[in-house]
Order: structure tokens, then C-alpha cells, then sequence
């Protein structure tokens, strides 16, 4: 009889040890405490693209940019550095709730996929997504009808690959937006579709893509900055942007990057 009480309380201690084992894995990825997490271990990594203007490199290789300079802000705001990792987009969500980036701020669009994927800032910029040709031919590619026979390179997860893929159109899904745009330049792809604040910086003369226009433009949107659902870093950078804006830091960092134009202020 002692045998099998004994083997009944050793059951119990075993199935009560495993909830506590259950309990304690799911509480370690409640991203309420993304704050106290990254103060912690001292640094806000950032996941980015090579994206001028808003992340990209200097001449000494260091990351520059209008998203750029206003992470290495927000970061240094609640006292940890900043640092910067190269993310494929396409695997942005499962970079940020793997915990490898703390944030995903690139100048992303706020799709539905990112909004219920991600705990999102307050969009900050506009933008929209446009097509890229040749200047040669741009006079013959001026509606979406004309698009129909092109085919199209576009960076993989990206609101650009939405875009061109509710069209029907035919495309090649490229690593990064600066790949669509070689692509095209190359000969490879007829067109690129890319973000209007990168074209800006990027298209047209003077630049090192003179020899492309862009011409149609497929929508509007805004950009946030995303990060693990249900995390407190959200509000506390809501509370940095709406500082900045009152103290003209924004604005100023804006110019800085030449899209002042796009900046939302309200």
C-alpha cells in the first residue's frame, strides 16, 4: 500500500513540475518587458536593408541614414547603444520574435501582414510604391495598362512584391530593393518596383542610376517601426517621436536626408 502512495505523490510532483517547466517557457516570451530586456543587455539591435536614405553606408562603412540617425537616437534616449544587422525582409518577422533583432526599422510599410504581425509605431513618413525603367522608354510606360508585358524584379517581402503580385504582373523576387534596381539597369528585369523615398535618392541624374525614371505610381502608404506584439518599446518610442517633432529634431534630421517632404508631424 506505501508503494503505491508513494507512486502516486511521485506522479503528481512530476506532472506539477512539468506545468511550472510549461509556465516558465511561455513567460519568457511575453514581450512586455522588451525595455527592461534591452536596457539590460545595453543595446537596441536594429534589423535594416541597404536603403538609402534611410539606412545605409558612409565611406568608413558606418551606418547612416535618416532611420538610421533616429534609431541611434531613440537608443541612446533610454541609455543603450544601437546596432545595426542586415536582415533578408523577407524573414523580418521571424528575425524579430526569434529575438536575433529587437526592432525592425527600415522604412516598412505598414501592411496588414506587418501590423498584425508586429506591435508598430506611429507612421512617421509617407510613401509609396513605383515604377522603375529605363529613361529611354519611359514615355511608353506611363498607366498601369502599359505594365502588363514588362517583367518586374522587386525585393522579396516587400510591399513592392504586394503590389506588382494583386496586378498579376511578372516578377523576379531579388534580395534587396538596390538589387531590383540593378537588375534593370542590367537588362535582366524590364522594371523595378521600389519605394518613391529611395527612387528620390537613388534614380535619375545625377545619381548612380541616371540612366533610369521612374514613372507610375501604385499606391500610397506610411511607414512604422515594428516590434515584438505586446511590447513596451512602442510606446516609448511614440513618446520620442512626438519629442522630437516638438523639439525640431526630426524635422532637422529629415532635411538632413532630403525627405522632409514625406515627414508626418501630426
Amino acid at each position: 500500500m506505501m508503494k503505491k502512495v508513494f507512486t502516486i505523490m511521485l506522479a503528481t510532483v512530476m506532472m506539477l513540475s512539468l506545468t511550472a517547466c510549461g509556465k516558465d517557457e511561455s513567460t519568457s516570451g511575453d514581450a512586455s518587458g522588451d525595455m527592461a530586456y534591452v536596457q539590460d543587455k545595453g543595446t537596441l539591435v536594429v534589423g535594416i536593408t541597404d536603403f538609402e536614405p534611410m539606412d545605409y553606408q558612409d565611406e568608413n562603412n558606418e551606418w547612416i541614414g535618416f532611420d538610421a540617425d533616429m534609431a541611434r537616437a531613440f537608443a541612446e534616449s533610454i541609455g543603450v547603444s544601437v546596432e545595426f544587422v542586415e536582415i533578408d525582409w523577407d524573414n523580418k518577422i521571424m528575425e524579430l520574435d526569434g529575438k536575433t533583432i529587437d526592432c525592425v526599422w527600415n522604412g516598412m510599410t505598414l501592411s496588414d501582414e506587418v501590423t498584425s504581425a508586429m506591435e508598430c509605431s506611429k507612421p512617421y513618413c509617407n510613401n509609396a510604391q513605383i515604377v522603375i525603367v529605363p529613361a529611354d522608354k519611359a514615355d511608353q510606360y506611363q498607366d498601369v495598362d502599359s505594365l502588363k508585358d514588362l517583367t518586374f524584379a522587386v525585393e522579396a517581402g516587400s510591399a513592392g512584391e504586394s503590389e506588382v503580385s494583386a496586378l498579376g504582373l511578372n516578377y523576379t523576387p531579388v534580395k534587396t530593393q538596390a538589387d531590383a534596381l540593378t537588375e534593370v539597369k542590367a537588362g535582366t528585369s524590364d522594371a523595378a518596383v521600389i519605394d518613391s523615398l529611395m527612387a528620390a535618392a537613388m534614380v535619375g541624374e545625377g545619381t548612380g542610376y541616371a540612366d533610369l525614371m521612374y514613372t507610375v505610381g501604385l499606391n500610397s502608404e506610411e511607414y512604422g517601426v515594428g516590434f515584438r506584439k505586446g511590447s513596451d518599446l512602442t510606446a516609448a518610442l511614440n513618446e520620442f517621436f512626438d519629442k522630437c517633432i516638438e523639439d525640431g529634431s526630426m524635422l532637422a534630421c529629415a532635411e538632413k536626408y532630403g525627405v522632409q517632404a514625406s515627414l508626418i508631424t501630426e
